[in-house]
Parts: C-alpha cells; sequence; structure tokens
C-alpha cells in the first residue's frame, strides 16, 4: 500500500532549490495550484532521445498566460543514477528560465522504495524482459501521479516523445466545459498510449495506488482502461482533433521501430470547434449502435445509416439558434472507404418544425466532394442565427453511409 505521504517522500528533486519560490507547491504550502500540471516519465532509450523536443513544444505551443497556469512535471526513472542526473544537467541548463520560474519540476524516485521486479508473474505469456519493463512502467506512473497530485486542479498525462498542438491548454479548458457537470474519470485529447490522458487531480492519489497494486499484472494503458471503468465511465470521451502526436521512432522498450501516428492530430488546437448543444435526428435506418451522436459528439466511434435514398436526411436541431460561421463533415472510415456520402449537399435552416425534429426554411450552401464537405464564411451568405444544420443525399448509393465528424464553428451573438 502506497503511504499517505508518498507525494512528499516518493519522489526527490534532481536540482537544487531556485532562488524563486515554486510555483505549484502541495496543499498547504501557501502558494495557489495551477490550473493544470503535465506530467511524463522518461528513462535512457536504447535509440533515441526526445524528452527536450518534448519540453520544447510544451512550451513553445504555449501563450505566456498559458504558461502562467501550468507546471511540467517530468520523472527521471532510469535505474541507471549516472543517466538521471546527467539529462538533469542537460535540461537545467536548456530550460533554466522555466525551472527558475517553478514551470518545470524534474523529479526522481529512487530505487528502494520499488517493489521487486524480478520473479513477476508471466500475464499474457509475455517475455520476463517485457514483464519486468511494463512492470516497473506502472510503478514509475505511480510515484509521478503521487507527487502531482495537490499541484493543480487537472493531470494530463503525456509521453516523453510528443509534439503538442498550439494552445493545448486552452482547447483542454474548452473541453472541460462542454463537460461541466457530467461526472468524468478520463478525458482523452489523442487515441495513442497514455497520451493525452486527463484527469481530476483530485483522483490521482487513488490512481497512483491503482497502478502500484496491481503493477504486474498487466501494461499501464490497460490498467487505465479498467480505472475509467471501475469510476463508473463506460463510454471513451475523446476529443477530436488530437491534440498530441507521437514523434519518436524508436521505442523505450528494447530500441525497436515504433512508427505510431495519431492521424486525428492537428497542429493549431485555436481551431477546435464549437459543437453547440444540439438533438440529432435521420431519415436513415441506423446499424446497430452507430448512433447519430457518434458523430457529433466527443464519443467514441462514427454514425453508421443504411440504405442512403435520395432525399434522406441528417439534421442537427440546436437548443438555442447560432451564427454558424464554419462547417466541416467528413464521410467513410479508413476501414470502409467505401460508404462515403456520394451525393449530398448541405444546408442550414431556419424556423424550427414545432416537433423540433427539423426545420422548415433551408438553404443549401456546400456539395458533398469524395465525401467530404467544408464550407466558411458563412456567416456572409446566411446571415443572423439558424437553428438546424442539415446533409442530404442527392442521389441513392448501394453502400451505407459513415458519417465520421460534423464539426460546426459559431461566433458571438447566438
Amino acid at each position: 500500500m502506497l503511504p499517505e505521504a508518498l507525494p512528499l517522500r516518493c519522489a526527490r528533486s534532481l536540482l537544487p532549490p531556485p532562488p524563486l519560490p515554486l510555483r505549484g507547491q502541495p496543499a498547504g504550502s501557501g502558494s495557489p495550484r495551477e490550473f493544470l500540471a503535465v506530467g511524463l516519465a522518461s528513462v535512457q532509450r536504447p535509440r533515441g532521445y526526445y524528452l527536450p523536443a518534448t519540453l520544447q513544444s510544451l512550451f513553445k505551443q504555449s501563450t505566456e498566460e498559458e504558461l502562467q497556469e501550468m507546471v511540467v512535471v517530468v520523472h527521471l526513472a532510469d535505474a541507471d543514477p549516472t543517466w538521471n542526473v546527467r539529462v538533469a544537467a542537460n535540461i537545467a541548463a536548456k530550460f533554466a528560465q522555466h525551472i527558475l520560474l517553478g514551470r518545470l519540476l524534474l523529479i526522481h524516485a529512487p530505487h528502494e522504495f520499488y517493489p521487486t521486479l524480478e520473479g513477476l508473474k508471466r500475464n499474457f505469456n509475455d517475455p520476463e524482459e517485457r514483464v519486468r519493463f511494463r512492470s516497473k512502467q506502472n510503478v514509475d506512473y505511480a510515484f509521478l501521479l503521487a507527487f502531482a497530485a495537490n499541484l493543480s486542479s487537472y493531470y494530463l498525462m503525456i509521453e516523453d516523445d510528443v509534439w503538442c498542438a498550439k494552445s493545448f491548454l486552452t482547447a483542454i479548458r474548452k473541453a472541460l466545459a462542454s463537460q461541466e457537470g457530467s461526472n468524468w474519470a478520463t478525458l482523452e485529447f489523442s487515441k495513442l498510449g497514455y497520451i493525452g490522458k486527463l484527469y481530476r487531480s483530485s483522483d490521482l492519489p487513488r490512481l497512483a495506488r491503482f497502478l502500484l497494486l496491481f503493477y504486474q499484472e498487466m501494461p499501464c494503458d490497460w490498467l487505465l482502461v479498467h480505472f475509467r471503468l471501475l469510476l463508473t465511465q463506460k463510454d471513451v470521451i475523446r476529443f477530436r482533433p488530437s491534440l498530441f502526436q507521437h514523434m519518436g521512432l524508436y521505442s523505450s522498450f528494447q530500441g525497436t521501430v515504433n512508427r505510431l501516428e495519431d492521424d486525428e492530430f492537428q497542429a493549431d488546437a485555436m481551431d477546435l470547434p464549437d459543437n453547440p448543444p444540439a438533438a440529432l435526428f435521420t431519415t436513415m435506418a441506423v446499424f446497430e449502435n452507430y448512433e447519430p451522436l457518434k458523430a457529433y459528439s466527443t464519443a467514441e466511434g462514427y454514425f453508421w445509416g443504411k440504405d442512403p435514398a435520395a432525399g434522406s436526411t441528417f439534421s442537427i436541431v440546436f437548443q438555442q439558434p447560432a451564427r454558424v460561421t464554419r462547417v466541416r463533415v467528413r464521410t467513410g472510415s479508413a476501414e470502409r472507404r467505401g460508404d462515403i456520402l456520394r451525393a449530398g449537399v448541405l444546408e442550414l435552416g431556419r424556423r424550427r418544425r414545432v416537433d423540433g425534429r427539423d426545420c422548415s426554411a433551408y438553404t443549401t450552401v456546400g456539395t458533398f466532394e469524395k465525401g467530404s464537405c467544408e464550407r466558411q464564411g458563412l456567416e456572409r451568405g446566411v446571415p443572423g442565427p439558424v437553428e438546424c444544420v442539415r446533409i442530404r443525399v442527392t442521389r441513392a448509393q448501394s453502400e451505407w453511409l459513415i458519417i465520421q465528424s460534423i464539426e460546426i464553428w459559431t461566433t458571438a451573438g447566438t
């Protein structure tokens, strides 16, 4: 069991105290907590070294105002103390200003704090070396989470080999606003591994204990899924586009080539859609549980409709009228590239019907080409607020229709 005082005892700073007070101290220190702590663990790789580039991306892609609300914690977790000290000195030299301002903390959990990494259970028939690596990784993250528990309101987990989208913090704040009042356990801003997982900091102590309790059972990303389910969040809540991209070519485990990339990454987080609250309706038969909401919300998956006919519609009816400036619709999927909208139009509607399921007057603003439609500057062509956005099929097709995503941008004055 992790001791209650673990956040203060498990990790030691690898740097001398800065002359300025650290921003983001444990509760009770008198310093205000930050909005966001970004945590990552780093170990020596047989090939490749990406930590400085990751830190550079975190800081460069953030405005000065965003940096004032953020603290980055790096757990240098290699078993070789010489490597840890050398990397700490290198990072301190390259990011001295951020360290002096308390925006960057380097920590290390001593070897004697770790449980045994020998003779572990070989679940899933993994090789002994693989089991040792992933088990230690779980403990690395447990110590990191415990240390960061009192630094901020929210905690973002990333890896030490990622690129960040511009103004990712502002995008995360916007995503949090959309989830206000919901009892979420994990919000996801990438679909890869441990990258871009957001937690409430109040959940970090029990997540740290959870990882330590089951450290030898399975990989960390599997344990994170179990943790989410235990906190009764059944569905994945993942925001698109992704805010973080994997950059590393070589894995930290045995230096194997790892070409993972997130094809939904977008470099400019300020370009995230608004997607106002709305009800969704379609005249197409829905296949299994591929409901319309999955094309419009943060829910994992997409809409999948059967036998689109000429005149079939997919309607988004806003709760409140909105001034729409831009709409982007993508159809089809990587697995089923043929299930795109072959012929259709994008329409903006007014005069919502009494039953609330559609509008009675529509203006066509675009046509679909190769399964996609994007239109900007809509506020000029359709002045004033609209109440509906509709996709209408103009020619029957034999293929079913997947609507991968519907993104809507609005402006003030709704």
